[in-house]
């Protein structure tokens, strides 16, 4: 999970390049054209064998694939057009916090109090890393208010899952995210403008990126972690992704690192070693 998280921080990255170049919902299909039938090899080489499930199950996949699938790429890559990378990864910080919202409104969780205080932990880490001087990039609202429906997106897509009353295999479930996610990112292309003689060989490398690392190798990550740990547990691991969103803009954009992002990484981490402590367990949820 942690591994998974450190993914999503890099996709800041990759969708700043690629927002320069290409239409927010051609990108994101053409990431699931690369992407699915690599998912499909593999779980033939695996003999992973399709789910049987339930038409609520099916609808559950359905709206988890359009959250995070599309909506997150979307809504981050449309952000990108508006605003600077500095900004997103301001508002990426909030995702523990939206995320353990989302488990313990939306899944009814009942959380350990050590996990309350992992989560302002992480919460604190993630507004360290992102305070800033005053030099970064230009400022928009509206770009800033579409990166935070790209978090909203992003929490229901990694917990989503655990409404789901037929366990899936991980490498099923991220072949069927992939597949969804193209066949409903691929209908919104066709009405974006032409995009061809303007695309540039960066934006292509970003979206193949994007398609064999955050999503192939992202989503077998989350998944297989996420099967062993509470949504509300899960929430706290997502404060690595502007970790590495930080670490990133500062290798490859070469944006200051200050002494408040090296504290707010250690709190980050602090916070997701306290998972390791016992008794750190979310309670079951209500049924």
């Amino acid at each position: 999970m942690s591994l998974a998280m450190v993914l999503v921080g890099s996709t800041v990255i990759a969708s700043k390049i690629i927002a320069a170049d290409l239409p927010p919902f051609t990108a994101t299909a053409l990431r699931f054209v690369v992407a699915f039938p690599l998912f499909l090899l593999l779980m033939r080489a695996r003999t992973t064998p399709w789910p049987r499930l339930t038409r609520r199950d099916w609808l559950l996949l359905l709206l988890q694939a359009g959250a995070g699938s599309v909506g997150y790429t979307t809504l981050l890559i449309s952000g990108l057009k508006f605003t600077s990378a500095a900004d997103a990864g301001v508002i990426i910080g909030t995702l523990p916090v939206v995320s353990a919202a989302i488990a313990i409104v939306v899944l009814g969780e009942r959380p350990h109090p050590s996990l309350f205080f992992a989560i302002g932990l992480a919460a604190a880490g993630v507004l360290a890393i992102v305070s800033k001087s005053g030099n970064a990039g230009p400022h928009s609202l509206s770009g800033g208010a579409l990166i935070f429906g790209a978090v909203v997106c992003e929490g229901l897509f990694i917990l989503l899952n655990k409404r789901l009353n037929t366990p899936i295999q991980p490498l099923a479930l991220s072949s069927l995210m992939a597949g969804f996610g193209g066949a409903i990112a691929a209908p919104f292309a066709l009405f974006e403008p032409a995009w061809v003689e303007a695309a540039t060989v960066p934006a292509f490398a970003a979206v193949v990126y994007y398609a064999l690392v955050p999503t192939v190798g992202g989503f077998l990550l989350w998944y297989a972690g996420l099967a062993k740990v509470s949504g509300t547990e899960a929430s706290v691991f997502t404060a690595l992704a502007p970790v590495s969103a930080v670490l990133l803009a500062y290798t490859i954009l070469d944006e200051p690192l200050g002494l408040s992002q090296v504290l707010g990484i250690g709190c980050v981490l602090i916070a997701v070693l306290t998972l390791a402590l016992p008794g750190a367990r979310a309670l079951p949820g209500k049924p």
